[in-house]
């Protein structure tokens, strides 16, 4: 079983290499391993986790180098979990994704571009999962990188490279403060085997060890959007297409939390910093969420619930105690399958009216009732509402606070309950205006042609007159992408080959259309969604569900991954072999 250890990062990386061999031709044959390979990848992560979970945790070294040489791959319970997870969540994404290519007839951007590097995105995310040292636990960061430049900036729109470039910034800041991190830790301990770390920093001066702690927690801390590190997240995020977005909403911060969770266990029991990480997960709370009050955009309302709920898990991280540590796990499994599902829903709002900004939308729960579900059940788990899986997570994080006590813990209890009104109160703000009231005047109709935002010119009504003239012929396909330095809809140049709108400095115009597809392009508005989105949207929803289902055997779990985690003792000696 221990070979199956490294297959979750190596088939991604090889197939992708097929693919790219193959190039934007078969686009059957591309979409079929795709959907293969993250189907054999989620397999693969469930005999893992059931292995783990049965005969303890498993490791490998790579050429049969022993450690400090040799690379260490280690699959416990709580890698176990969040392979699987993540691997399905992965899987739904990719057919949400090849529904929305199909539905834009784009066939190069999803098959030449998204799928390679998306590929790559899971290998990393796995590798992150799986590394037992912390020079591979950079490297699945990078590979992340790598991808997620590619993914955010799929379409090279001026709107998603001005975003894409803020997430590579801030991104490659934290991982120069990792590489230092990691030669600060080499040189005080003389390995970055996370199994050896763990009995040599035990000896390493105390000042030392604190200033080693703080640094890598500053690292994670920024890949998770803890607060005050998450300025970057609002305006990163929402630009992507529907299918980015929610990956990276629901998986890429949680890597973050992992790496947080694994190092402060594994690393710095009984840490010094448990303070200064209640506060920042106190500020997490309660910023993101006011943030997300004030929001009338789908998408950045989600972005700063993500925030938000990002301090229950670093809440959980930061008591330290069994309790917490299990209640924060059973919270990173709900929260990348809810805050991913949402997304996915966005998308589909977007796909059918043209747009996620609330205070033009309205009437879907009569028009679109199946749409409405699926934002509904979500949205309430989001809150945590009984008996949902959002409720035992916050639960159990709330009980472990008050069992611990401490004017910190009681703090952290009150933000809780706070938060999950709150959220409620914005879940219920997005159902009202989205959903629930009637639909506003001006409501864009089926067929109706959507430019992107940087092709739009401030004041040329003309060309949007004319997109939403020819109605019949819309509806009919998608048109012609309209590119940079075009007007929308007149196919013209607007000499100064730019692109207008919000594209360039010029502002969008009121009441202007923000929706595109893979590469920027205009789509078209329709009432019938595309069933791929709509399954792989609904068997998120079914995901998250099951979670309240199995709450029981899902809580056991958790409580058995939070004692392994504690000991320390089974993954050392499963990577040292004493």
């Amino acid at each position: 079983m221990n070979a199956l250890v490294p297959l979750p990062v190596l088939l991604p990386l090889c197939v992708t290499g097929l693919k790219l061999a193959i190039g934007p031709r078969l686009h059957r044959l591309q979409r079929f391993i795709s959907i293969a390979v993250l189907g054999a990848v989620l397999v693969l992560s469930v005999l893992l986790m059931v292995a783990a979970d049965r005969h303890g945790p498993l490791s490998v070294h790579l050429g049969d180098f022993a450690p400090p040489v040799g690379i260490t791959l280690v699959a416990d319970r709580l890698a176990g979990l969040m392979l699987t997870v993540s691997s399905a969540v992965t899987l739904l994404v990719l057919v949400y994704s090849l529904g929305q290519g199909m539905a834009d007839r784009d066939d190069q951007a999803p098959v030449g571009v998204f799928h390679p590097a998306y590929l790559i995105l899971v290998a990393g995310v796995s590798c992150t999962f799986l590394a037992g040292d912390l020079v591979n636990l950079y490297v699945g960061f990078e590979i992340m990188l790598v991808a997620s430049f590619v993914l955010l900036t799929i379409g090279g729109t001026a709107t998603r490279i001005r975003a894409g470039s803020t997430y590579v910034i801030i991104s490659l800041f934290s991982s120069v403060l990792f590489l230092v991190a990691i030669a600060m830790t080499y040189a005080v301990a003389g390995t970055v085997n996370l199994a050896q770390l763990a009995q040599r920093l035990q000896e390493v001066p105390l000042g030392v060890r604190t200033l080693l702690e703080a640094m890598l927690l500053t690292v994670f801390a920024i890949k998770a959007a803890v607060f005050p590190l998450a300025a970057w997240l609002p305006d990163s995020y929402p630009t992507a297409p529907a299918p980015v977005t929610a990956v990276f909403a629901g998986l890429l911060t949680k890597v973050g939390v992992y790496s947080m969770l694994r190092t402060q266990t594994l690393l710095f029991p009984g840490h010094r910093l448990g303070d200064l990480l209640m506060l920042a997960a106190l500020a997490s709370m309660v910023v993101g969420i006011l943030g997300a009050v004030a929001q009338t955009d789908l998408k950045r309302v989600l972005s700063f619930t993500l925030i938000s709920h990002i301090g229950y898990m670093v809440f959980g991280i930061a008591l330290a105690g069994h309790g917490s540590i299990s209640g924060a796990i059973v919270y990173v499994a709900h929260h990348i399958t809810v805050q991913t599902t949402l997304f996915l829903v966005a998308g589909l709002i977007e796909r059918r009216d043209g747009t996620t900004e609330l205070t033009r939308l309205g009437g879907l729960a009569r028009a679109a009732p199946l749409l409405a579900v699926l934002f509904f059940v979500p949205a309430m788990n989001l809150a945590g509402i009984p008996p949902l899986s959002g409720f035992i997570g916050k639960l159990g994080l709330m009980r472990a606070g008050i069992d611990a006590g401490g004017a910190w813990a009681w703090a952290l209890v009150a933000g809780s309950a706070a938060t999950s009104l709150l959220t409620l109160y914005v879940m219920a703000k997005v159902w009202n205006l989205a959903f629930w009231r009637d639909a506003p005047p001006g409501a864009e109709e089926e067929g109706v042609v959507l430019e992107s935002a940087e092709d739009d010119e401030p004041g040329d009504d003309e060309g949007g007159d004319e997109a939403g003239g020819e109605e019949e012929g819309a509806a009919a396909g998608p048109p012609e992408p309209t590119g940079f330095g075009k007007a929308a809809g007149s196919g013209e140049p607007t000499g100064s080959g730019e692109p207008t709108g919000s594209g360039s400095d010029l502002p969008v115009p009121a009441g202007a259309v923000v929706a595109a597809g893979f590469l920027g392009q205009s789509i078209t508005t329709t009432r019938r969604l595309p069933w791929p989105m709509l399954a792989a949207t609904g068997a998120a929803v079914a995901l998250g569900l099951s979670y309240t289902v199995l709450g029981g055997p899902l809580t056991t779990f958790t409580q058995a991954a939070a004692t392994e985690l504690l000991a320390r003792t089974p993954y050392i000696e499963a990577v040292l072999g004493r």
